[in-house]
């Protein structure tokens, strides 16, 4: 119990209560066996006064299994107890909760207090809680139920069938008897019967997980083996003994064949007689024994063969078919030895045919095998036929012709026609592929629109004027087989190169256009005229264009249009021609500006009397005055202003006199500022109103209608551009 400064709750240690699940029990747990079907406990807590706060919660904790709670996990808690003094806790154990000495105590929030800890109480969740599995280390599963020690060595049993096994204590048993082992794996080094269950502690009766036995029994190893056999290979009929080199001994034999048993464990049944007159006689044989002080053993295995057994493989394809002209092999392998062949056609020996290849021509067409039979000794009489083989010819053969490379009709200036395929077919409708067997002995003879053509008897034909065009096929010929191919058209076009030029590369507008002209004789040609792709049905030798675009010339030959090259005409963009530094050159009197222009071909300056002044790029104004520059893109001239001022050598004046007499009678201000249209000029009365408020101011302010009612006005100016003021001051008006 913790205790607070002053008059403070006492917390009492909570206490394993009755089930309080309607209908509530009446005794208290001992010992918490949750399962995955069960787990609902409560726990009894009781406090005393004075009240806790209004905020506080009461919280039950579960410790270590060995009672410590530096660690302490959450149970259960409440916060509508705070007035109640004694009250129940429902919980659940967690899934790893296992060990004997758990404690529970509760803690208050508010204030914080922790009451004294519980009793110990044995706490388990039963992960599992059915039967589990042992087995030798090593096997699939438990196998027969026993196993052995054998010459003083070791084996392990081992839990197999509980997930994540480590997770758990055991009870190891042996023959009844408790061990100390309590891992997952037990080394047994003596014979008994074993068996384990999970050590659910005092909740090991609530898991019913013991487990299947396994019957350990100890012996010796002695050595069995099988004595060398007169002969390992028998002759159909022959006979022969197997014995073990221990006899004598009360022993059980148990004897096998490529692993198999062929004989019941019997006792004393040292020898197997081997008879060769049963099917399958050959193969590996052991002896297996076991009796009292005697561990389970085989002997290595004894190889009986089969003098009689030996194979015939057929090493050619089933259907061999002979293409004209030519030979194929038949042949077989065999792993007899000093064994006589003879190869059989139709049922019938071949004549001088006794090697393991036979060569067949087109008129030796058939059904073959081969027959391998022993020579001398016991299995002379033993022989075995290949597979058969069916040697046939093709019942027809065809072919394929292909372009040789890429093709399209009226694209191409040229091609290669050429044979692609040789198929033999056989009466079935199969095909085998022939091309490479037969293509260097097959004559061809090509053929254009049906009619051959002399001296085209190769296997390809090369085609490269626009007269020979037309339709092809070739015809093969060999033995008795006329193959004929498939027919493909050629349409060449004509390998012309036309060209259209323009007597300029820009077009100017529709008062100037452009000449689009060719050197190719259009003379009775069939033409046509492309802008951008659309046709502009025009039959002229040339043309005048007047709108930008990819202009083309197309002209038919031989049914196939041949295309002109592609001209490209650019419409005018009058802001390629650039001043620097401007339009507006304003320089001190008696001086000198150099202004150049760019991004024209030609250039001519002129001044205000339309006089050439020069001819270059660049001119350098030392008098005022109105210019013209005129620049040539593409044939096209594009014209630019230029205006040159003096820059001024007065001050904005701050007084004027109306008197009409002609003399500063206006508020003349420098060009700096005056006739620009980025400047505004600003007027205000002696009241702030505006008298005057614009842009490119003229120089013309007061207007001969202005009146003055007074000597000496004052008024206030600002000058400014679209960022900042300028300037600013008075202007004093003297009447």
């Amino acid at each position: 119990m913790c205790a607070q400064a002053g008059y403070a709750q006492i917390l009492n240690a909570p206490e394993a209560a009755p089930n309080q699940t309607p209908p509530p029990g009446t005794n208290p747990w001992t010992a918490a066996c949750a399962s995955g079907s069960f787990n609902d406990y409560w726990a009894n807590f009781t406090w005393s006064p004075p009240l806790v706060n209004a905020d506080n919660e009461f919280i039950l904790e579960l410790s270590d299994a060995s009672g410590d709670f530096s660690g302490a996990r959450e149970l259960a808690r409440v916060d509508d107890m705070n007035t109640t003094f004694d009250f129940y806790f429902q919980f659940s154990l967690p899934t790893d909760t296992q060990g004997e000495g758990y404690r529970m105590r509760v803690r208050s929030t508010s204030p914080a207090m922790t009451s004294p800890a519980s009793v110990a109480y044995p706490m388990y969740y039963l992960g599992v809680n059915s039967g589990i599995n042992i087995r030798p280390q090593g096997q699939a599963d438990m196998g027969d139920g026993t196993a052995q020690v054998c010459d003083g060595n070791s084996i392990t049993l081992e839990v197999y069938n509980v997930t994540n096994p480590d997770t758990y204590q055991y009870n190891w048993y042996r023959s009844g008897t408790l061990l100390a082992d309590k891992g997952s794996s037990i080394t047994v080094t003596q014979g008994g019967m074993y068996n384990a269950e999970i050590d659910y502690g005092s909740c090991s009766g609530s898991g019913n997980t013991l487990s299947n036995l396994i019957d350990v029994t100890s012996g010796s190893s002695l050595g069995i083996a099988i004595n060398p056999p007169a002969k390992n290979a028998l002759c159909p009929g022959e006979t022969m003994d197997l014995t073990a080199n221990i006899t004598g001994q009360g022993l059980t034999y148990t004897w096998f064949r490529d692993g198999n048993p062929i004989t019941p464990p019997t006792v004393n049944d040292d020898t197997y007689t081997v008879d060769a007159g049963i099917a399958g006689f050959e193969g590996d044989y052991s002896v297996e024994i076991f009796g009292d002080g005697a561990c389970v053993e085989q002997s290595a295995t004894v190889t009986i063969t089969n003098a009689g057994n030996f194979t015939v493989t057929r090493t050619n394809p089933a259907t061999v078919m002979v293409l004209p002209g030519q030979t194929q092999d038949l042949s077989i392998t065999t792993d007899a030895s000093g064994a006589d062949i003879q190869w059989y056609r139709n049922g019938s020996p071949v004549s001088g045919a006794t090697a393991t290849t036979l060569t067949v021509s087109e008129s030796d067409t058939g059904n073959y095998f081969a027959r391998v039979s022993l020579t001398g000794g016991a299995c002379s009489a033993t022989s075995i036929d290949s597979d058969p083989t069916s040697v046939v010819v093709p019942a027809s053969l065809e072919m394929d012709i292909a372009y040789s490379g890429a093709y399209a009709a009226c694209t191409n200036t040229d091609i290669v026609l050429e044979v692609s395929a040789i198929r033999a077919l056989d009466g079935s409708g199969g095909s085998t592929d022939v091309t490479a067997d037969l293509m260097a002995d097959l004559a061809f003879q090509w053929y254009r629109d049906g009619t051959a053509i002399s001296g085209s008897t190769a296997s390809a034909i090369s085609l490269a004027d626009i007269s020979e065009n037309g339709s092809y096929h070739v015809e093969g010929s060999i033995s008795s087989y006329s193959p004929a191919s498939n027919t493909l058209s050629v349409q060449l076009r004509v390998d012309e190169l036309i060209t259209i030029s323009g007597s300029e590369t820009t077009v100017c507008g529709p008062s100037d256009p452009v000449t689009i002209s060719t050197t190719t004789d259009l003379t009775g040609s069939s033409f046509d005229w492309f802008r951008d792709g659309v046709n502009l049905n025009l039959t002229t030798p040339s043309i005048d264009a007047t709108t930008p675009g990819t202009y083309q010339l197309v002209v038919m030959r031989s049914g196939c249009p041949v295309p002109s090259n592609n001209l490209v005409l650019n419409s005018l963009d009058e802001n390629l021609i650039t001043l620097d530094p401007g339009t507006d050159i304003r320089i001190p009197e008696g001086s000198a500006r150099t202004v150049t222009a760019s991004g024209g071909e030609t250039y001519r300056w002129m001044d205000s009397n339309n006089i050439e002044i020069s001819s270059t790029s660049s001119y350098s104004f030392t008098e005022a005055g109105d210019y013209l520059l005129i620049a040539t893109i593409g044939g096209c001239e594009v014209a630019r202003s230029v205006t040159v001022s003096y820059l001024d050598t007065f001050r904005v004046p701050n007084v004027i006199s109306v008197n009409g007499d002609g003399i500063n009678d206006q508020w003349v201000i420098p060009n700096t500022y005056s006739n620009r249209p980025e400047v505004n000029v600003i007027i205000y009365n002696e009241k702030g109103e505006e008298v005057l408020n614009e842009n490119s101011y003229q120089n013309n302010w007061p207007s001969s209608a202005s009146s003055f009612p007074k000597q000496n006005m004052v008024f206030y100016y600002k000058i400014r551009d679209a960022e900042k003021v300028l300037k600013q001051g008075t202007i004093t008006v003297i009447r």
